[in-house]
């Protein structure tokens, strides 16, 4: 959450001439629900069901870039599944990036929504602990920093481009 899967992800795009999906975005226009609200009415665990099948649902596509949420990887055997089909690319930034880039963030975050900024930094390291034994199995890793500049994202789309063509 807060590496810039989306921003890099539109770029890588647009730079290959593929489709770009979002998961959770998907999953919104598929149920017709805001993140937040499925949140509300499923709980963490309806979501990742639901989140699982729209991942299953989405690989099928063909010439695509798909960001999915920073859980996506973590729960059901989803991180080996999108090994399998896909080149996956773990964008891995320190937690003081990540809590930059969700406190710029205009979007509300369900697993974030009312945390001051030290409570944000506290969950950001305790939430990266637990998951970066999934982020690693991806097939390759870039190191972020803050996207402040579009020359930023430009370098790091094109070092993701060599490392998979």
């Amino acid at each position: 959450m807060g590496a810039g899967k989306t921003t890099i992800g539109k770029a890588l795009a647009r730079k290959t001439g593929l489709e770009f999906f979002d998961l959770d975005w998907y999953v919104e226009n598929r149920y017709r629900m805001k993140i937040p609200q499925i949140f509300a009415e499923k709980g963490e665990a309806g979501f990742r069901e639901l989140e699982r099948n729209m991942l299953h649902e989405v690989t099928e596509f063909e010439d695509v870039v798909i960001s999915c949420g920073g859980g996506t990887p973590c729960f059901f055997d989803n991180i080996d599944y999108m090994n399998s089909l896909a080149q996956t690319v773990y964008l891995k930034a320190d937690p003081e990036v990540l809590r930059t880039h969700l406190l710029m963030a205009k979007s509300q975050r369900p697993l974030i929504q009312g945390k001051t900024p030290d409570e944000l930094r506290d969950y950001i390291k305790e939430t990266l602990a637990i998951r970066e034994p999934f982020y690693q199995k991806a097939k390759h890793t870039i190191q972020i920093e803050v996207l402040e500049r579009k020359e930023l994202i430009n370098q790091y789309v094109n070092q993701i481009c060599q490392e998979i063509w």
